[in-house]
């Protein structure tokens, strides 16, 4: 298959899959959707994505600290611990935002709810019992600051609004060039990259690998929504916290 070609079917798969990678969805985007934050009535019950809010004090508040030019995390999972490196530097309001969700547990028994073998793996949204959780405001789309949508990188998923990126996000098992365009109809806009995993790329390819099904999810308000490429056995998020750099270190020495 010509380069061209694989762009041409990866920029349709994004088309419907990074319509917004995936938070809920009212249409749930199908296995070449891009990944899309469920779309409730009004975005899943979330809060309208109105436009960021106060991006300057954010920028500069996920700017201070050790002045290091990344942030690490673990993402404790079933199958799994996945190491990350957040670009609070290139991406500091996605930087920011991921882990005051993580501070304050909000991802903790959550699980990975769109699985697409050849696309991403997605989560951050719903609850063991498939339940949407409600979220903070929606962030400003940091898609410009030049990080790409290559194998092994998080981002964030968002419905079709350019801002509106809550809580989920999605880990490329892939490189997803297609995602780094503006889509042309609708938003005009790509999706925002923060960081990399540098451990547990492995337990992510295990994830990727999981037979997948489509579930009867809810929204917070209790209405149904269905969840395209589930995996049919939960795949659950434990815990996402903040770790040192010499820890998240040791962990991709040890991965090799």
């Amino acid at each position: 298959m010509t380069r061209s070609i694989k762009f041409l079917f990866a920029a349709l798969i994004a088309g419907m899959f990074l319509g917004a990678p995936v938070q809920a969805q009212d249409k749930a985007p199908k296995a070449a959707d891009p990944p899309k934050a469920v779309e409730p009535e009004h975005k899943n019950g979330q809060p309208k994505a109105d436009g960021p809010k106060a991006e300057k004090k954010e920028e500069k508040a996920a700017s201070e600290g050790d002045g290091s030019e990344y942030e690490y995390a673990k993402i404790a999972t079933s199958k799994g611990d996945i190491y990350v490196r957040l670009n609070k530097t290139k991406a500091p309001i996605s930087t920011k935002n991921f882990l005051e969700y993580a501070d304050k547990k909000f991802y903790d028994n959550t699980i990975f709810h769109r699985v697409v073998k050849e696309f991403v793996v997605q989560g951050g949204g719903f609850t063991t019992e498939l339940k949407e959780k409600e979220t903070s405001a929606p962030i400003k789309n940091e898609w410009k600051n030049g990080l790409k949508n290559k194998k092994g990188t998080i981002a964030m998923a968002r419905v079709a609004a350019a801002d509106s990126a809550t809580s989920q996000f999605y880990i490329n098992v892939q490189d997803n060039e297609a995602l780094d365009y503006p889509r042309e109809a609708g938003d005009n806009a790509a999706y925002a990259v923060f960081g990399n995993v540098v451990a547990g790329m492995k337990v992510v390819d295990q994830i990727r690998q999981v037979r997948t099904t489509t579930k009867n999810g809810s929204r917070p308000d209790g209405k149904p929504i269905p969840l395209h490429d589930c995996p049919a056995e939960n795949v659950v998020i434990k815990s996402i916290a903040r770790v040192s750099k010499d820890e998240a270190e040791k962990a991709a020495e040890s991965d090799k």
